[in-house]
């Protein structure tokens, strides 16, 4: 069996496509969305339906909630919680009040029993927050103490941090997924993690996926989403709008 686990769309429609085909290729057999499917990003509506014609399953992220019910000081640095919040209004505004509601009733993780027996747990940034960042170089013990906590799993898989990493320690694995639409670690294509089991093993990797970035681009360009200027340059250079 194989399973790919797939974050942080971000309304990036043409990344999800290309990643859509990678799974495709790879004769994947489940795959599981680990949150943040619309905000952010020129295609909410056709991302949203992307995911639900591939989706074993779906979980929130903090984009969703914000989607929901916008964003809250505190979440964000002070001064951009106003763009933010426009660009969530934009992103509603493409949406109809179904979708909303789909997002608000999507479960916060989910635990996976692979045919070997294996646990996954896989949620969107930790297990009791849609928002705290746990980074890549994040002491073992801390790890163990915020993102391990069911005891059973063998495997605990996240998104959040755009920044796709695997770590292995004391016979367990934890690993980040990167995100499809919107990565920060400099290389601009998508990515998502793919999970194979055979008998009593597994291995994991990270998949990364070229898609037309000047497409998306383009596509900004031509909508109203608000701060525009922002999007292109996390687009065209895989960063973070906050580094």
């Amino acid at each position: 069996m194989k399973y790919a686990f797939i974050s942080d769309i971000h309304g990036n429609a043409v990344a999800l496509e290309a990643v859509i085909q990678s799974i495709k290729e790879q004769n994947v057999d489940e795959v599981y969305v680990l949150g943040d499917i619309c905000f952010r990003g020129p295609e909410p509506k056709r991302s949203l339906e992307l995911v639900h014609s591939i989706a074993t399953e779906i979980i929130k992220g903090n984009a969703d909630e914000w989607v929901v019910r916008g964003v809250a000081e505190g979440e964000v640095p002070s001064h951009v919680v106003d763009i933010m919040n426009n660009e969530r209004d934009w992103t509603v505004s493409q949406l109809q009040n179904s979708d909303i509601k789909q997002l608000a009733a999507l479960p916060l993780d989910v635990t996976i029993s692979l045919l070997n027996h294996t646990q996954v747990h896989a949620f969107h940034a930790t297990p009791s927050s849609l928002f705290d960042v746990v980074l890549p170089d994040t002491q073992q013990i801390v790890l163990k103490e915020k993102m391990m906590v069911l005891n059973e799993a063998s495997i605990y898989l996240y998104g959040h941090i755009h920044l796709p990493y695997i770590r292995y320690f004391e016979g367990k694995s934890i690993a980040n997924l990167g995100s499809v639409g919107l990565p920060f670690d400099g290389l601009t294509k998508a990515s998502y993690l793919l999970l194979e089991e055979n008998k009593q093993d597994y291995r994991m990797s990270i998949e990364r996926v070229s898609y037309d970035v000047d497409k998306v681009i383009e596509q900004c360009r031509k909508s109203d989403y608000p701060n525009k200027e922002v999007l292109f340059s996390v687009i065209k250079n895989g960063t973070s709008p906050f580094s």
